[in-house]
């Protein structure tokens, strides 16, 4: 709908400011919003600009996948000055003034349309949590600009990465935190409470960009919650102690900790250091359901629960608003009734979730993208290093590159607290936990993405088949390449004492860092390398056979490198996850049972 048939500027929803560029075929955004103006190509925001004011502004769908730098950008705002969005609000973060929406220049040459494909949306909403990027349209890239001063950012210090992305892995913790706010939320939550870690995931993004590993963490887990310190408005710091023996929830909002405590906290439980963040409340599940235009759910039988109001048929039907919030909290309408049954209801509503963003019927819509888009940035809190739109552009468009088939969902391994006569929490699974979390270090994908990637590198695995030496027999040096101070030292002292290998010694630092742990062996030593690669989990990728033989009592060398995490942390995980991990795929629907 053209803005100048809504009257006043004031009144104009700018989801009804798109308009279609007959010579380009893409959707724009009109910034100007004065009423009676001419509605002219030189009031459209589009991507390719001239490098000059007043300079034609038609042009072709924007290129460089929201790279920064790539080409000149000039702000042009409309006569009576910049506009916001209605129902903006300021960030916590200081990002200095805002001015209009500024896409990036494509060079002054025209360009061809983006494809399709180029087209992407992607939310994350399982619980209570949620991300939106709308990509690919001169239009929606600005219009994702002016949704910036919707963000909230807090500063979490060394908690998580100072960079957007990264060359390697990313991790993200996404949480959703029970905190009352908002009208018609009276009735959920602790009154009065801050809020806590209610809902967890921790999304870890492939190196490649192949493959993702959603894994839920649930809040009643019984872990440490680590020293962790807090920023204060006024620029100080404040340092929270410790606390051992607490429910996983309580590392948010409890005694003054932030979603930086949570990050630690996760790492602490790891060995994954989350690089980000992302945070919302219940408000985000309401709105963001609704601007979809709700989420397809399959229930295997009918739902009706007193407790949340949740009413729902047998088989599929849709839900946003009050029903989708109904349906991710209750606990008493599927399996037994705990919360790692809820979990798995909330998974498959967010593949659900996904499926519905990466449809043509919402990426075709400019409307419903705006109205998305804007409901997630208001619903959305981040930690500084993402903390305004074009960052999450970036961010958004390395994860957007995992096929959502390559998505898998699964939740952390537990067993029920041995400390309570009557199990109420739970524990990290010793076994199959510690297997779980050193797949996720090692970048192991849960899909079959790198089975065949490995099938290829048959002869280097093959190093790792054969007989194996007693711990006695290994003699091995241990040098330090990696970024933990020390670590040559106490991986001597835990080989040593934890698994019997008493000919190791400290070296103490390598001559360089290395980003992997390798094992220098001769071919005569072949038997104790593949003793000490089945201790600490070392891949096929780490052994370096040599040529010679060895003489003597020469020892083998190992390097670890900055995949080390620590003395008795696996490097690398098995090929596949630990047997009766119940895990799932984005693309699939399930009827919650």
């Amino acid at each position: 709908m053209d803005a100048h048939s809504r009257g006043r500027a004031d009144d104009i929803d700018p989801a009804d400011q798109w308009v279609l560029n007959p010579n380009t075929g893409n959707y724009e955004l009109r910034l100007d919003h004065s009423a009676g103006e001419s509605s002219s190509p030189s009031r459209t925001a589009t991507a390719e600009g001239t490098g000059r004011r007043g300079g034609s502004r038609t042009g072709s769908s924007r290129e460089g996948s929201g790279r920064r730098g790539s080409g000149s950008r000039e702000r042009e705002a409309a006569p009576d000055g910049p506009r916001q969005v209605p129902g903006q609000r300021s960030r916590r973060s200081s990002q200095g003034g805002r001015g209009a929406a500024e896409p990036p220049s494509a060079g002054r040459r025209k360009r061809k349309p983006q494809k399709s494909r180029k087209k992407k949306a992607l939310l994350w909403t399982g619980g209570v949590m949620a991300f939106v990027v709308v990509a690919g349209s001169a239009g929606a890239y600005a219009l994702y600009q002016k949704l910036n001063g919707n963000i909230d950012a807090i500063d979490v210090g060394d908690a998580g990465s100072k960079n957007v992305v990264t060359d390697g892995p990313m991790n993200i913790l996404i949480i959703g935190t029970d905190k009352r706010t908002g009208k018609g939320n009276e009735g959920y939550g602790d009154k009065g409470s801050e809020g806590h870690a209610d809902t967890t995931i921790l999304f870890h993004v492939s190196e490649d960009r192949t493959n993702a590993t959603a894994m839920s963490i649930p809040r009643d887990l019984m872990t440490e919650i680590p020293e962790c310190e807090t920023k204060n408005e006024d620029g100080t710091s404040t340092v929270i102690p410790g606390t051992p023996n607490q429910r996983f929830n309580t590392s948010l909002g409890q005694n003054g900790r932030n979603p930086g405590c949570t990050m630690q906290t996760v790492e602490n439980i790891t060995g994954v250091k989350p690089d980000h963040f992302m945070m919302v409340d219940f408000n985000a599940v309401k709105s963001l359901t609704a601007a979809v235009g709700g989420v397809k759910v399959c229930m295997a039988k009918p739902i009706d629960d007193p407790k949340s109001h949740l009413k729902l048929p047998q088989g599929e039907s849709k839900v946003q608003g009050e029903q989708a919030l109904a349906l991710l909290r209750t606990r008493d309408s599927f399996g037994n009734r705990s919360d790692l049954d809820r979990i798995k209801v909330q998974q498959q509503f967010l593949g659900s979730m996904i499926r519905e963003m990466k449809s043509s019927d919402t990426l075709t819509n400019p409307k419903k993208l705006y109205k998305l888009a804007d409901a997630a940035t208001k619903a959305l809190t981040v930690d500084t290093a993402i903390g305004d739109a074009t960052k999450l552009m970036t961010l958004a468009e390395e994860i957007g590159k995992v096929d959502t088939k390559n998505i898998s969902f699964l939740t952390m391994p537990v067993i029920d607290n041995p400390a309570e006569p009557k199990p109420v929490t739970v524990v990290v699974d010793p076994v199959k936990g510690e297997q779980l979390f050193a797949m996720m270090r090692s970048d192991t994908s849960l899909t079959e993405v790198k089975q065949k990637e490995k099938a290829a590198k048959g002869k280097q695995a093959a190093l790792l088949k054969g007989p194996k030496a007693e711990a006695a027999d290994v003699r091995v040096d241990v040098l330090n390449g990696g970024e933990i101070p020390g670590a040559a030292g106490s991986t001597v002292t835990w080989l040593q004492n934890e698994q019997g290998v008493l000919k190791s010694t400290n070296k103490a630092n390598a001559p360089e860092k290395i980003k992997k742990t390798t094992l220098e062996y001769a071919p005569n030593q072949a038997d104790q390398a593949r003793a000490l690669a089945e201790m600490m989990g070392l891949p096929a990728t780490a052994m370096k056979q040599g040529t010679a033989d060895a003489e003597g009592l020469e020892a083998m060398v190992l390097t670890l490198g900055a995949d080390f995490k620590g003395a008795g942390q696996l490097i690398t995980g098995p090929a596949k996850p630990p047997k009766d991990i119940e895990k799932a795929s984005a693309d699939k629907a399930v009827c919650a049972q």
